[in-house]
């Protein structure tokens, strides 16, 4: 969190990638640093039980929802 807050005061676009479990963690923490604009990616915990196909499949769902944050386009 604290890096994407450093790039996007770049004006470098971020995305933050969290699973289920650590939404609510990232949204504490985004409004601690004052950036509650700034729209994590969520992708399905766990992870570590994963197959490399069903791994690939959470990094597709990451990669289009960067891209619809980025956009603006995103739900928040």
């Amino acid at each position: 969190m604290h890096d994407a807050i450093s790039l996007e005061g770049q004006d470098r676009a971020t995305a933050v990638v969290v699973t289920t479990e650590f939404k609510h963690e990232a949204e504490v923490q985004r409004a601690a640093l004052g950036m509650e604009g700034l729209v994590p990616v969520v992708i399905q915990h766990p992870l570590s039980t994963l197959s490399d196909e069903e791994i690939s499949d959470r990094g597709a769902d990451a990669a289009a929802q960067a891209v619809r944050i980025w956009l603006g386009q995103a739900a928040g």
